[in-house]
């Protein structure tokens, strides 16, 4: 994977992360592809805030996968910082080849470098390979989360 970088996402790369996001059967079912408007409106955000790391896989010059960490200082746990992983998506080319491994080692290598005591992540309850790929890189299924659609 010596061709690969992982780095900062830019505008440019908004239409291809969508096109990942959407991309699943959940996916299909809330995103846009077609209206990149509010996508780039929420890169725009994304990009103003430090806590906010937004990032794409490149192999070449083709964006091969993508995921949000945020860093979120807080008090419980005697004051600990935490990180959050959100929309973890590999393109369905790249799926199995050990990059989503190496985009998450990047996540949690930068959760300790920005002082993190904690990485923690959600994952819908219909997706059982992300569930077995999260437990064999460490993560414990130690909580029930929930939402609240507003």
């Amino acid at each position: 994977m010596g061709d690969l970088e992982i780095r900062p996402a830019t505008t440019d790369d908004v239409p291809a992360i969508v096109a990942m996001l959407a991309d699943d059967p959940l996916g299909t079912q809330r995103e846009s592809p077609d209206d990149l408007a509010p996508y780039l409106t929420a890169m725009e955000r994304l990009r103003a805030d430090p806590n906010q790391h937004l990032v794409v896989a490149v192999r070449g010059d083709r964006v091969v996968g993508t995921l949000q960490l945020t860093i979120v200082p807080g008090l419980s746990r005697r004051g600990a910082t935490r990180s959050v992983v959100e929309g973890v998506r590999i393109h369905a080319d790249e799926r199995g080849s050990g990059l989503g491994s190496l985009m998450m080692e990047w996540a949690i290598d930068t959760s300790r470098r920005e002082g993190c005591h904690l990485v923690q992540l959600t994952s819908d309850n219909t997706r059982t390979d992300a569930h077995r790929f999260y437990e064999r890189l460490g993560f414990t299924a130690s909580h029930m989360g929930f939402k609240l659609t507003l």
